[in-house]
């Protein structure tokens, strides 16, 4: 079977490396290709990844806390650039102080996002939920 592929990197200004780093071998050991972009990653370098590839989702991450204004228009330039159906997940510390999750996760499913992890959200529940978005049974 041909494994899923998936376009993971850290969005914006942000250059946390190790999350990346650890998301990279839990994907790639639970089957899936990853297309690692790595950090400081705009926009356009994970659509871009994803229509080179064939992508079946894009991963972002953030951890300095200005994941909103850096994922603000991405479904739109997802769906401009071809990839209608293409899954988008976003986690980590994805907006500047504390605010209330359920209003946060709200706000970027109204972006177009699919999934929403908050901060320490184990590797193993955004691999759960791409396997069942993706129709993967083992």
């Amino acid at each position: 079977m041909e494994k899923k592929k998936v376009v993971l990197g850290v969005i914006g200004s942000d250059c946390h490396a190790v999350g990346n780093k650890i998301l990279d071998y839990s994907l790639t050991d639970a089957g899936f290709e990853v297309i690692n972009i790595g950090v400081l990653s705009p926009q356009e370098d994970f659509i871009n990844a994803a229509i080179e590839t064939n992508a079946d989702a894009i991963l972002v991450s953030s951890l300095y806390g200005h994941g909103e204004i850096d994922c603000r228009g991405m479904r739109e330039k997802c769906e401009e650039a071809g990839l209608k159906d293409i899954l988008l997940y976003v986690g980590g510390n994805i907006v500047v102080g504390k605010q209330d999750w359920n209003e946060v996760k709200q706000r970027f499913l109204d972006m177009g996002f699919d999934r929403v992890y908050p901060p320490g959200t184990p590797v193993e529940e955004g691999i759960r939920d791409l396997k069942e978005d993706l129709n993967i049974t083992e």
